[in-house]
């Protein structure tokens, strides 16, 4: 094989890869965390030693979760603590407070408030569609590896583009279609994503080490410190701690 036709090869190998790199999909993030004593706003208190940070950064946030979760609306502080007490605690959401740089509170967002957010979305509204749009981009992508072809393969390239767009017009339409069918798919795991990560409603046993975030609304835009109410759920015992994030 020749220098000049190797050189063709490679540019349709090169083609093909930047169309197919146009298809992604959603990848749940795992997000790495230390033990209690390794945060500098560390607090003890009853036995409970608990750290944490919040996420106010977009960048840092959306590289936490696989997506713009700041403008989705919910802005995530990450919790870890380990219960050393003789109880099994819980958060009470409506008594869990964010504190921006104002000296302004922010409730908690339930699970489900924030899934509703991600839900209404325009990011997630953005992965029902496609149909259209792959019939279009299938139809260029189809002219453009149509062109290739026949200049690898020495045949007629004017029939071959448009030979070649007919038929990426119609795969681009089947592929728009099958984004449209697995986008439910996609909204499922994103929604599956934040519930596993919510701390808020779980319930954190003795002698274990817990971790998670809680949602605020991202309308606080900064986060200064975080107020935390727990309850002993065996003895109703209610504990207060502030953590400077």
């Amino acid at each position: 094989m020749g220098e000049t036709m190797l050189r063709k090869y490679f540019s349709l190998i090169l083609i093909i890869t930047f169309l197919v790199q146009g298809c992604t999909s959603y990848k749940s993030q795992y997000v790495s965390f230390r033990p209690p004593e390794a945060y500098p706003n560390k607090q003890i208190v009853d036995n409970i030693s608990i750290g944490g940070e919040g996420y106010p950064d977009r960048a840092v946030a959306k590289d936490a979760f696989g997506f713009d979760i700041i403008d989705v609306g919910l802005l995530p502080v990450q919790l870890v603590l380990d219960n050393k007490s003789n109880s099994t605690l819980s958060i009470v959401t409506d008594q869990t407070f964010l504190v921006d740089a104002k000296g302004g509170y922010w409730q908690v967002i339930p699970n489900q408030v924030a899934v509703d957010r991600i839900e209404k979305s325009t990011q997630l509204a953005a992965l029902g569609k496609g149909a259209g749009a792959g019939a279009l981009v299938g139809a260029f992508g189809g002219a453009i590896l149509g062109a290739a072809i026949g200049i690898v393969s020495g045949s007629n390239v004017g029939n071959a583009i448009g030979k070649g767009a007919a038929l990426g017009g119609a795969g681009g339409a089947f592929v728009g279609t099958a984004k449209e069918a697995t986008s439910n798919d996609r909204q499922i795991s994103i929604v599956t994503d934040i519930r596993n990560k919510g701390l808020e409603g779980k319930v954190i046993p003795r002698e274990h080490l817990a971790n998670g975030f809680l949602f605020f609304p991202g309308e606080a835009k900064t986060a200064k410190a975080i107020i935390i109410q727990f309850k002993e759920v065996e003895t109703g015992k209610i504990i207060r701690v502030t953590l400077h994030i």
